[in-house]
Parts: structure tokens; C-alpha cells; sequence
């Protein structure tokens, strides 16, 4: 039998305010509007309700018909959910009907809410101690579990970013499962259809994504010049029944059903029919991440160090989809650099803001990568090209710069009127942020 475990990944950013470095206001804000200035509420709004028309609305609706629709059978159809912080937060202001239709969803029994880090962040990146990654992993769990009353076991990193680092973390927060993409430069001859163990943290599985199955959905489902086209349910369960292994785990995002490929492409009526195709496969069974991991032994450990992190982003699958130039990079180690600043300051809005220009989508904009992957990164982002969205990203980073160094001088005033010392942190800080500018 082979397991197939299906995974919809959630998730709408918080936008910058494009005409922000076009706006006549003090160039340091008040920190009770900082949230305000500098995100555009006007735009996400415009464009969170858009796609729950095209996508979410009916998405979850044909999911929850699927569930009841199979319930009894022998094989019920099963799908995971990886939610952002950011879609929950914007559902519940613009949308709340979502939050209830997924609520209904997990009632079912059929539902997995994924772990993740709570902004859709680039937090596990950060060099050092990995202090931020733990506590957006933590503030995720906790709003899944409050909003949603579903405890997570299983993580779902941030584009699926992974390494042996992250997995190690992963493993002492009580995760049981970690997912990650099926590639080739960390597979080699192994194949991803298969559970296998992170490298020294042999207690937490890992499950890999098959890219290929996966995009052929995701990608070329509406592409008419593909030799496949038009992809059918019954084709596409043969393909499945077809393949060796243990577990195919198919992830993409959710706006592949709606907004990626339109309704009358016909991706709607293939997502109905692919249930009842899958049925007719003697030896295929749907599971939930966390059913398969329970299901399925290890078949080995997989090492992936640091310095070859690997993603599900472009076709190099590694950090360059956010770190490849030099406007990324620099605008990276900027965010990093504020760490000590707003963890002195600790005041929960310039926590927020620090953590939504964290959103690894902000980076994701400022590639200028050319080609498919290029392509990509230009239809999702808001702006005219990578280079406005690295004045927009620098001009709010500039601000919310002078806005910490603000708060962060008034506390060591008020500290040393009160006879404290200072944070060495503070001074390490500015040391690296002079080093960080050099560059």
C-alpha cells in the first residue's frame, strides 16, 4: 500500500506600503502608528478577498463535500493544512467565515493542521542561536491551538526550508514529523517516497515532498503546450498507482485550485473527481502526515548540513529565492541585526513589525533571478520589478530603524537614570550593524 498524503499550504502576506518612500511624513514614526504606515491594509484587504472568492471559499467548500462524500468508505479521503499567521489574522478581519468552514473541516477527523513559524518567516536562516525561529514555531502552536483547538505534531517550515539544524530544533520543541522537499542533491540515489530520520535527531521523521507529481498540478495542470495536457483525474491516479514507494507526499499552495489555474481550466472538477479515481487504486490510501509517520518505519537518516539548505523554491531548491543578490542579502542582515535592539525594547508592535518584514515574501520580490524562476517571482509580487520592491523594503526598514534606535536610546536613558547597566548585547549590536553597513 502506498500512503498518499496531500498538504495545501495557506498563506497571505501582509504587504509594505508601496508609497511609502513617496510620502511626505516625518521620516521616524510614532510608535503607535508604525503598523499603520507601513503596511498597506487598503491592498491586502482588496487582495485577501479576492482570493477567498476565486480560491478559498470554494476550495474548502469542495474539500469539506470530499470528506463527507467519503467518509464511510474503506480509504477516506484525508488533506493537511500548513495556515500562516498572517491568512488567520487577515480571515479573521476580513473573512471569518473561513476560520469557521476550517473549523468544520477539522471536526471531520480528516483534517492535520501543520506546525510552522507563526509570520511565514525567514526566522530559521538567522545565524547563531536560533532564539526568534523558536519562539515564532512556539507563537504559531499556541494560535493554532487557541483559534483552531488543534494541537500540531508535525512542522512545516517556511517554503519548506530544512536543514540539520533546523531538524534538531524541531525534534526538542516535540515534534514527531518534520517535511521537506525531495531533492536530488540531498537524496542522491535515494528516493523521496519513503520516510526516513534527520541526521541527529533520529526521533523525528522526515517526510519529502515529490516535487514532479506535485507540480504537474501545481505548474502544468492549465499549460496547453504540455505533452500531458490536459491532466485528468484518472491519469493522474495512474501516475500515482505507478509510483514505487511507501508515501507520496503532494504540497502546494492552496491558490493552485482557483487563483493559480482559473475555475474554468477545469482544476475545480479535478479536484472532485481525484478521490474517487484514487478509490479505484487497490493500493492507494490516503494519510495525513501524521498517520504516515506513525505508519511507516525510517528508512535511514538524511544529512543535510547548513551551508546545503535546501527549499522548495525555484529550481535550485536551496536559500537563493531570498538571498541570492546583494539587495537581499544586505536587506537580511539588517533585519538580523536589529535583534537585540527589539528584544531590549520588547514592546509587542515593534515586535510585529520586525516580524512581518521578516515574511520571507518581502526577500521573495527583490530577486532578480530571470527565466521560469523569474517569471514566478515577478506574478506574485506587488511590485513593478525586484528593484522597487528593494526601495519600498528599504525605505520601511529605514524608518523602523530610526524608530528603534529612538525607543532603544530612551530605555538606556531611563536605565542609567535608575543606576542600570546597560545591555552588552546592545553594544555586540552595534558593533555587527557597523560591519553589516561596511559591506
Amino acid at each position: 500500500m502506498t500512503f498518499l498524503s496531500f498538504v495545501l499550504e495557506i498563506h497571505q502576506p501582509i504587504r509594505l506600503n508601496r508609497s511609502f518612500p513617496l510620502e511626505r511624513l516625518p521620516r521616524i514614526a510614532d510608535a503607535n502608528s508604525i503598523t499603520d504606515r507601513y503596511f498597506d491594509k487598503r491592498l491586502n484587504e482588496e487582495v485577501f478577498r479576492k482570493v477567498a472568492g476565486n480560491c478559498y471559499f470554494p476550495t474548502f467548500k469542495i474539500l469539506d463535500e470530499l470528506i463527507e462524500h467519503t467518509r464511510d468508505w474503506e480509504r477516506p479521503f484525508k488533506v493537511s493544512f500548513g495556515v500562516s499567521g498572517p491568512f488567520l489574522e487577515q480571515a479573521v478581519r476580513y473573512e471569518p467565515e473561513l476560520i469557521d468552514l476550517l473549523k468544520k473541516l477539522l471536526k471531520s477527523g480528516k483534517v492535520e493542521i501543520l506546525g510552522g513559524t507563526y509570520y511565514h518567516s525567514l526566522a530559521s536562516l538567522f545565524p547563531g542561536e536560533k532564539t526568534e525561529f523558536v519562539e515564532q514555531v512556539r507563537e504559531h502552536s499556541s494560535l493554532v491551538k487557541s483559534m483552531l483547538g488543534f494541537d500540531v505534531d508535525v512542522f512545516d517550515n517556511t517554503e519548506f526550508i530544512y536543514n540539520d539544524t533546523i531538524a534538531k530544533i524541531i525534534e526538542s520543541l516535540g515534534f514527531e514529523g518534520i517535511l521537506s522537499e525531495g531533492v536530488e542533491s540531498m537524496l542522491g540515489w535515494r528516493s523521496p517516497n519513503y520516510v526516513y530520520s534527520a541526521m541527529g535527531a533520529e526521533n523525528l521523521k522526515l517526510l519529502l515532498r515529490h516535487y514532479r507529481l506535485t507540480d504537474d498540478v501545481g505548474f502544468r495542470f492549465s499549460q496547453r503546450n504540455w505533452s500531458e495536457y490536459p491532466l485528468t483525474a484518472d491519469k493522474y491516479a495512474s501516475w500515482l498507482s505507478s509510483t514505487p514507494g511507501d508515501l507520496i507526499l503532494l504540497a502546494m499552495d492552496i491558490e493552485t485550485f482557483g487563483e493559480h489555474h482559473w475555475a474554468d481550466a477545469g482544476i475545480f472538477e479535478f479536484l472532485k473527481a481525484l478521490p474517487e479515481q484514487v478509490r479505484q487504486k487497490q493500493d492507494l490510501a490516503w494519510a495525513t502526515p501524521r498517520e504516515a509517520i506513525h505508519k511507516l518505519p525510517s528508512s535511514g537518516a538524511i544529512p543535510v548540513p547548513e551551508m546545503k539548505t535546501v527549499s522548495w523554491a525555484d529550481v535550485e531548491k536551496d536559500t537563493s529565492a531570498w538571498l541570492q543578490n546583494p539587495m537581499q542579502r544586505v536587506s537580511f542582515e539588517r533585519i538580523v541585526a536589529l535583534d537585540p535592539y527589539v528584544r531590549e525594547i520588547n514592546r509587542k508592535e515593534v515586535t510585529d513589525v520586525w516580524r512581518l518584514l521578516q515574511q520571507s515574501d518581502n526577500l521573495y520580490y527583490i530577486s532578480t533571478k530571470g527565466g521560469g524562476p523569474g517569471q514566478v517571482h515577478s506574478y506574485f509580487s506587488p511590485h513593478s520589478s525586484a528593484v522597487e520592491a528593494f526601495v519600498v523594503f528599504d525605505s520601511v526598514l529605514t524608518d523602523y530603524e530610526g524608530r528603534v534606535g529612538v525607543l532603544a536610546s530612551d530605555l538606556r536613558k531611563k536605565k542609567r537614570t535608575l543606576g542600570q547597566q546597560p545591555d552588552l548585547r546592545e553594544a555586540r549590536s552595534q558593533e555587527y550593524r557597523r560591519e553589516v553597513i561596511a559591506k
